[in-house]
């Protein structure tokens, strides 16, 4: 009886995890892209906002409906193909829970900086921390109406975003301009790590 047809089956290789964050300003549509994307119902930490949290998280009445925000992360994760799978980690978007930031990003190879162009104020500590913490960004202008409100050189230039730095439109409700957006930031990553060699 020849044995190789008892052989084990050789088991297929699994995918290379790969760590993306999603990060921006509050309610500029971080727990919306993870839970677009992603192949797995998605761990979110969303609660209710209160009278004084709102007081102090607030957006100005930019987002009157936004009733909970993120108090720690939202996470998700999206097979590419047989060789990557994107774990994506949302960061929360209040200056208080800030402290959270460096552990959410740690060991992840790029991020998704999600802007709204209504409170360009909210996007500029995001930008600055991803540029201080020298991890390749994208920036992503969340199209929330399906329009955009501001030319994306203008955008480039009222955050101070250098010309290296990819600046994309996307829809956070849309699976497939997600992916898109996910994908440059891998383009972006790969780009960054093939001129530094």
């Amino acid at each position: 009886m020849d044995s190789k047809q008892f052989a084990e089956p050789a088991s297929a290789k699994p995918p290379t995890p790969v760590k993306i964050v999603i990060a921006g300003g509050f309610g500029v549509g971080k727990t919306t892209t993870v839970g677009a994307i992603s192949e797995i119902k998605p761990l979110t930490t969303e609660a209710a906002m209160t009278s004084a949290g709102a007081a102090v998280d607030g957006s100005g009445g930019e987002v009157p409906s936004k009733t909970t925000t993120t108090v720690a992360l939202d996470f998700g994760c999206i097979t590419i193909d047989e060789e990557v799978k994107l774990y994506l980690f949302g960061t929360p978007g209040q200056d208080r829970f800030g402290f959270m930031w460096h552990d959410l990003v740690l060991g992840a190879l790029g991020a998704l900086v999600i802007v709204d162009t209504r409170r360009l104020d909210d996007c500029y500590p995001a930008v600055d921390y991803f540029e201080k913490a020298g991890l390749p960004f994208v920036v992503g202008v969340n199209v929330f109406d399906g329009s955009l409100k501001h030319d994306l050189e203008d955008v480039r230039w009222a955050l101070a975003v250098s010309e290296d730095v990819p600046l994309i439109t996307f829809d956070a409700r849309q699976r497939l301009s997600v992916r898109d957006a996910l994908l440059a930031v891998l383009h972006n990553t790969f780009r960054r790590a093939s001129a530094a060699s």
